[in-house]
């Protein structure tokens, strides 16, 4: 028969009381009763209860995590530094997908209760202000990862730094003929993350007195198919570039595809650049601007339980540095 709250107070010579705070984790325990009552755990293999722990905290002891676009290798990512963050909170994690505006709007209206989760992290989406009044109203806490509100914590990566970042690189390798594939400029859904590297690059581009031609910027729906297309039409035209700039790792294994259909050398003749380095970048040998993907979900969690434990508030924006990774596909300008 498994073992009970009271075998271990027994075992301890400690009431359920004190065993229950230990569980909880609560401050008020000696560190000599903490010791004896977590050695009797341990002895009797005891395992708590969920329910009745949910019910002494008057908590569900679960997070809604709702995300665009659930198969795409970033949001795996960064869900998976969710996960470990949650169980290190020992929290459960909900997960919810949106693919259409219906859906994300049906969502945000009905997720936020409190007698289904305690709060809401929500990938790459942000609630309008509407939306946000009634979340508020409900007492629960938000918290955004690649998505902007002034009024919510989130934690960004730097898109406009990562941009430049990318920029520079193929600069500084001789490159004066550039091409970007990125997102729709203005989503439906989501954040506008491709058009801020975009601004990056830019930006980059400016300070050495160069820019792209607009031919030679194509956005469109973020799948690795519909980047071949778009490079392909690109690298067919008069001046074409030497090198392309993609939002996303996924696009740029679209580019590469397009280039080896054309016949086209990498990085002889073109180099190509990505962004985000989930795993396939380095299976490919994908240069590429790394984001800390994981370490925002985790960042999340954290910013998540501060707020339900009622910790002082931070700074709500918190905006962690993206880094280069150099690997094959980027080299110095054809002559």
């Amino acid at each position: 028969m498994p073992a009970t709250i009271t075998d271990v107070a027994r075992v301890a010579g400690v009431g359920r009381g004190t065993v229950s705070r230990v569980l909880n984790n609560r401050p008020n325990v000696d560190p000599a009763t903490r010791a004896r009552v977590q050695d009797a755990i341990a002895a009797l293999d005891f395992v708590p209860s969920a329910a009745a722990r949910r019910l002494s905290l008057r908590r569900t002891q679960s997070i809604a995590v709702v995300t665009l676009h659930l198969t795409r290798p970033s949001v795996v990512e960064r869900l998976r530094g969710i996960e470990a963050g949650l169980v290190d909170a020992g929290l459960e994690m909900i997960v919810f997908n949106v693919e259409t505006i219906e859906r994300r709007d049906a969502l945000l209206r009905d997720v936020p209760r409190p007698e289904r989760i305690d709060g809401m992290i929500l990938i790459s989406l942000a609630p309008h202000d509407a939306e946000l009044a009634q979340i508020r109203r409900s007492g629960l806490p938000v918290v955004l990862i690649d998505a902007h509100h002034r009024g919510l914590p989130r934690v960004v990566c730097d898109d406009v730094g990562g941009g430049m970042l990318a920029a520079n690189h193929l600069l500084e390798r001789g490159h004066r003929q550039f091409g970007f594939i990125g997102d729709e400029p203005r989503p439906i859904l989501g954040v506008p993350s491709s058009r801020m590297r975009f601004r990056g690059a830019a930006v980059a581009l400016r300070e050495h007195g160069l820019a792209m031609r607009p031919e030679n910027v194509a956005e469109g729906e973020h799948t690795r198919q519909f980047a071949r297309e778009l490079t392909e039409t690109m690298l067919r035209g008069a001046d074409r570039p030497t090198a392309i700039i993609a939002a996303s790792d996924t696009m740029a294994i679209g580019v590469l595809e397009a280039a080896r259909a054309l016949d086209i050398d990498v990085p002889g003749e073109l180099s190509v650049i990505g962004y985000d380095d989930v795993e396939a970048a380095d299976f490919v040998g994908l240069t590429t601007i790394h984001q800390p993907l994981a370490e925002t979900g985790a960042r999340a969690v954290d910013r998540m339980v501060g707020l339900i434990s009622g910790a002082p508030r931070v700074p709500l924006r918190e905006v962690l540095p993206v880094t280069l990774v150099m690997r094959r596909t980027t080299g110095p300008a054809p002559a």
